[in-house]
This record gives structure tokens, sequence and C-alpha cells, in this order.
């Protein structure tokens, strides 16, 4: 017998501008119960405004109130669809959950807004995810080879079938059933008539905290979303966790064997915000470390260190203080304007940078400048960037990435080029010194990253941290890669030694 790998259209490539090399971490996720009243859907999107900056484009909220659901999915930012005084009225209830998220243009874009809502036997479920599962196209194939219809292209539906085709009689037990087939990268949260149910991949990769205020629980993707919402910080909730929240209270779940926890350094290196709490670690603080670290890896004769806003401030300060050269804000972001994409033509698109990074030519002008960004991708806005501040005047740039060369392509949720794209991985350090158009380049180690981590150096046989991007060092199987890697046309005993591994 046969395995054929299913043709539907999943995971599309994100769309992009063909210049554009930002980073993007595809979700945020919030859940909120209460006991009583009708407030969380309002608590709910006060929370999500604090996580637009992990998903601009689209946004939802799913309620629940005597046992019945209301949602909404919308396009656009949480403050636009969601920022109404009506808010509790059109989604009523003492409990919510939350999502927005980076994701696909076309035709499929709507259907994939999240949270995802299904009736089953046992009443309806929502469901809210970031990250990506690395198996989705096995299950995804395999559950439609078995009769089921997907309305999307969204790996959170797969989620919802698997717990709709569990024989387990309990709505956790068939949540926890589901889990169990699911690998990658994820943060959960669920919602039910009669609960809440958030889950954290059993290596820690995407982050997810537990707060409280007064009788609420809050769930949520990262702290500062407590602090908009004025909730206390109670916890992490621990890699390969279950917490459970109802009528009862909390309770806690381990259903998978124990295993090291290694946390995304993305989230410290550029995704989360400056002011969240992540894994017990201030990302302002280690943001600060990896500055410090590269002014003693790659220091240089200069007069001002200059940030690229607003993800290399934090480094560019450290690097300041660590080098004794003074720090200056010699680019000004506007963040008033509208997403590059979205301009109206070719030519204004790529004007883009410039229209978002204007050099500070008072700061700059006659100076050798340190320019300090958080990471390189493509190179396509670095020398942009560069021009301008030379144009402005500067007679020396340096650039210097606050993590080090990123040469592999990512599976658990970033939105990132393939390797081929990637400059550091196509480049060499002197060929990507000529592009970028600087007098000198340099990239924070390995081993400078995670001392600024405060873990020293890294433990080769046993990482401490997701780093794949740097290394190659993939943190779980890629089984929908190796399927289609393998070929597409798979035998049943070379699939079931692939899926047993």
């Amino acid at each position: 017998m046969r395995h054929l790998i299913a043709d539907p259209v999943v995971h599309r490539p994100h769309w992009r501008e063909p210049e554009d090399d930002q980073l993007r971490l595809e979700c945020g996720v919030v859940g909120v119960w209460s006991t009583d009243g009708d407030e969380a859907s309002s608590v709910a999107a006060l929370g999500l405004h604090a996580l637009q900056h992990r998903g601009q484009e689209a946004c939802g909220i799913a309620s629940v109130k005597d046992q019945r659901f209301h949602t909404e999915r919308h396009q656009g930012l949480v403050g636009e669809a969601f920022g109404g005084p009506d808010l509790p009225e059109r989604l009523p209830g003492s409990a919510a959950i939350g999502h927005t998220r980076y994701s696909t243009a076309g035709g499929s874009f709507l259907r994939n807004i999240q949270p995802m809502f299904a009736d089953l036997d046992q009443g309806g479920i929502a469901i809210a995810h970031n990250g990506n599962l690395t198996n989705f196209k096995y299950l995804h194939s395999q559950l439609v080879g078995e009769g089921a219809i997907f309305q999307s292209t969204s790996d959170s539906e797969v989620i919802l079938h698997l717990i709709a085709r569990s024989r387990k009689a309990k709505i956790v037990d068939r949540f926890i059933d589901a889990v169990s087939r699911i690998e990658g990268g994820y943060a959960l949260v669920c919602l039910t008539r009669t609960k809440m149910i958030g889950a954290r991949d059993p290596l820690g990769i995407r982050p997810l905290v537990l707060g409280r205020l007064g009788d609420t629980w809050v769930l949520a993707s990262e702290t500062c979303a407590l602090d908009t919402i004025g909730a206390t910080f109670e916890r992490d909730v621990e890699h390969g966790e279950i917490i459970v929240i109802d009528h009862e209270g909390l309770r806690s779940i381990k259903p998978f064997p124990a295993r090291a926890a290694r946390p995304c350094l993305f989230e410290y290196v550029y995704f989360s915000r400056p002011d969240s709490i992540v894994n017990g670690r201030s990302v302002y603080e280690v943001r600060k470390a990896m500055g410090r670290g590269l002014a003693r890896e790659h220091a240089v004769e200069a007069d001002v260190v200059v940030p690229v806003p607003d993800s290399g401030v934090p480094a560019a300060l450290g690097y300041a203080q660590e080098s004794g050269i003074p720090y200056e804000m010699g680019i000004i972001r506007s963040h008033y304007l509208g997403r590059t994409f979205i301009q109206p033509s070719q030519g204004a698109r790529q004007k883009g940078v410039r229209m978002k990074h204007s050099p500070n030519k008072a700061v700059l002008q006659g100076k050798r400048v340190v320019l300090i960004d958080d990471s390189i991708v493509r190179g396509t806005t670095s020398v942009k960037l560069v021009r301008a501040v030379r144009a402005a005047g500067a007679t020396e740039v340096h650039l210097r990435s606050a993590s080090p060369q990123i040469l592999f392509p990512d599976f658990y949720g970033i939105d990132m080029p393939e390797r081929s794209q990637l400059m550091a991985a196509t480049h060499t350090m002197e060929q990507m010194r000529e592009t970028l158009e600087v007098d000198s380049l340099g990239f924070l180690s390995i081993d400078g990253l995670y001392g600024a981590m405060g873990v020293g150096a890294r433990d080769n046989a046993h990482p401490q941290f997701t780093d794949h991007y740097f290394t190659g060092d993939y943190p779980t199987r890629l089984l929908d890669r190796e399927i289609e890697e393998g070929g597409r046309d798979v035998t049943q005993r070379q699939l079931s030694l692939l899926v047993s591994a």
C-alpha cells in the first residue's frame, strides 16, 4: 500500500514584497475566565491590543454566555475591530478567548482567521493557536482520507478535528488525546461551554503565561498583556503542561514524559515586547546584554551608536554602555504611516523604508556610525538604511547585528524566507559586507547570545534553547518536510517508520 500526501492548499508561503525581509511571528493568544459578568471580551480585547506586535493583519474573539458561543473575526487591527463600547453586548459572557495574527493573503484569508469554532457532540468549542505544527500536512492528509471536511488551511482546524474524533469520554481527555498527536511549537487556548484550557508544547518553544485579576484568570502569550489588563503575573505555563480552568478553580495536568525546556531565542531577539518577562527573563535586559556582548566581540572606533528602531534600541544602549561610545537617535521611525505593502504603486512601496525610517542629519553628519540592528535576514532593508545614513553625511557605517547569522529557516511559527533567500546562508562575510555597503560588519556569536541569556556557553550536546535558525539544530523532527524530501509517493512501511521515529 502506498500513501499519497494530499495536495490541498496548506500553509501557503506568506505573500510579501520581494524586498521585504522583516521577520514576523504569526500569532498572539489570550484567554479570560471569570466567575460572572459580561466583560470577558473587553478584557480579551485589551490583552490582544497589547499583543498587536505579534500579528497585525487579523484578529478574533470568541465568548461564551449561558453555554452559548458568540464569535467575531475581522481583518485589520484589534482597535479597529474591537474598540467600541458595545463589545460586551456583541460578545457577552464571563469567558472569552482571542487571537491576533499575521496571516496569508488571498482568497483563503478570511477562513483562516481565529479563533476557530466547531460544534461537537459535547457542545461548542473554540480554539486559538500560536505556533506551527510540523506534522500538520501529514495529519491533514490522514484526516481528509478518513472523510474529514476542512473549511480552512489552518493547523488549528486540524486540532479541532482531532478533538472531535477522539473516543475519550470527557472533553479534557479528548483535548489531551488530540494534543498528544501534534508536533512542533505551539501555545493553545481553548474555550468550551464550561471550561478554558491552555496548553504549551513539550519543549516550551512558544510562550504562554498565567495571570490573575481578582477572581479572573488570564492566559496570554506575553506578560505585557497581563500588565495592560491589570492582572498580576502568576507564572509561566510550563512546557508540556495543560491548564484547565472552570468554576471549580484551576488544575494542572502534565500528560507527557518530562523533557528539558528549549524556549525560542527569537522571542528575546525580536518578537516579544521589551517590557515582557519571558520564561523568567526580562526581554529588555536580555537585549541590552546582547548589545554589551556585541561591543566586546566587535569593537570599533566610532563617534556614535545608532539603533535601528524599535527592536534595535535596547541592544544599542548596551553596546553604547559597554563601549563608551555615545548613544544617539540617528534614525527616527514614524509610527503613523501605513504598512509598506499597501502603498499605491511599486515605486511608492520601494520608498517604504525611507517613509518608516528617516535619518537624523544633525546626529549623523560627519560621524563614524555604529548601526545596531536586531538581526539581518535578506539584507534588503539594511542596505537601504545604510544608504540613507550615508546620504545624511555619515563618514563611516559599521553595521552590527545583535544576533548570530540567520542560516536556516523556521518551521515553528516564524514567517521566515527559505534558506536560499537568507543572506548569511548564501554569502561569505566579505560578500555580505560589500553587498550591505558598510565599512565593517559583525554578528553576535551564538555563545555570546547564550551568555546574554545568563546560561554561559551553548551546551552543544543538550542545547538550552531553540536556536535552529542559527545552528541548524532543530529541536523536533520535521515530519512534513521529511515526507516531502523523501518524495510525495511514500510507501506505508516508510511512512510508519517516519511516524514512529
